[in-house]
């Protein structure tokens, strides 16, 4: 036999080993409990999410799927409690678009997401909103962005806080527009809508899920929502981008691994999660939050992790943005 044939087939035979050890890996896998870490506290919609995708991966593959909320550091704790854990699938991360925003925000992290996390399956993709009170002088963008040029600095926009998702949704619109509003950021959305409602502060950028009984009520009017098309739960509420043409802000969320998961795993959590995003129940509550689910490969949800990171740096840096 000559030493190339020879080569050849040691080479095949280890390609085959590993194949094999890959199968039986994916095979016995969970062997036991699975966490999932969330950056936030529970009851917000990624909790949400993360309970009911718990709850399907616990029934498909036979061990129990457990959320723990960490919240702290804009999921930053929770991120790099998952970037530290054993690539073995037994701990995952509910992660979002703060991620995407923090990998810029943030100077000091001691975790690269895009490098570190393996994407796994985008669940679900929720709104942004533009509201005012209904005493502020304008019932559409238009309306709003006239009055902002013709009383620059002069109106309040709050966010859940500086760096949030709302916040670069408001930053964004900004330099869009072309306006110049004085951030004014909260410890969380429900603070910022209570000073929304009380008159202290006349726009608010933020989630659709800490106002809409306020917007039902017609308590505060919702100008616009933020996705680049219109929102199942206010179908007849305007896009931002219908006046800004190519604007788009929304909070994603989806499971992601530590680093070097092997890809039988992921392949089985991706597989179940588009499973779970199929079920009509599991449609029905999520679309309940005013979310859209996002099933599809590991590779789509790197690529909008990547783009969203991309379009954040771009605002952050523009605006001169810094973590507290």
């Amino acid at each position: 036999m000559t030493l190339a044939r020879r080569g050849f087939l040691q080479g095949a035979g280890s390609l085959a080993l590993a194949s094999v050890a890959g199968i039986a890996r994916a095979e016995r896998y969970p062997s036991r409990p699975v966490h999932i870490l969330v950056g936030f506290p529970p009851a917000g919609g990624g909790d949400i999410a993360a309970r009911l995708i718990g709850q399907w991966l616990s029934e498909r593959l036979g061990q129990p799927f457990i959320v723990e909320n960490r919240p702290g550091g804009a999921t930053n704790l929770a991120t790099e409690a998952v970037v530290r854990a054993p690539p073995d699938g037994h701990t995952l991360l509910m992660a979002f678009t703060s991620n995407a925003i923090n990998a810029t925000l943030y100077d000091r992290l001691s975790f690269n997401f895009i490098e570190d996390v393996a994407p796994v399956a985008a669940i679900m993709r929720t709104p942004e909103i533009m509201q005012v009170h209904p005493s502020f002088p304008a019932a559409t963008v238009p309306e709003f962005i006239s009055f902002a040029k013709a009383h620059p600095g002069t109106i309040n926009m709050a966010s859940g806080g500086r760096g949030a998702l709302g916040h670069v949704t408001g930053e964004l619109f900004k330099a869009m527009a072309g306006v110049n509003l004085v951030h004014v950021p909260y410890r969380g959305d429900a603070a910022a809508v209570a000073d929304l409602l009380g008159g202290r502060v006349q726009v608010h950028f933020g989630g659709l899920a800490s106002a809409v009984g306020f917007i039902r009520s017609g308590k505060l009017r919702l100008l616009a929502v933020t996705t680049a098309t219109r929102c199942d739960a206010f179908p007849d509420v305007r896009t931002v981008a219908e006046f800004l043409p190519g604007y788009e802000s929304s909070a994603w969320f989806g499971i992601g691994a530590p680093r070097h998961t092997p890809t039988e795993i992921v392949e089985i959590l991706n597989r179940e999660i588009n499973g779970a995003l199929a079920d009509p129940k599991i449609k029905s509550a999520l679309g309940e939050l005013g979310a859209s689910t996002l099933p599809g490969s590991p590779a789509d949800f790197g690529k909008l992790i990547r783009d969203d990171t991309e379009k954040w740096r771009n605002v952050i840096r523009s605006a001169k943005l810094t973590a507290e």
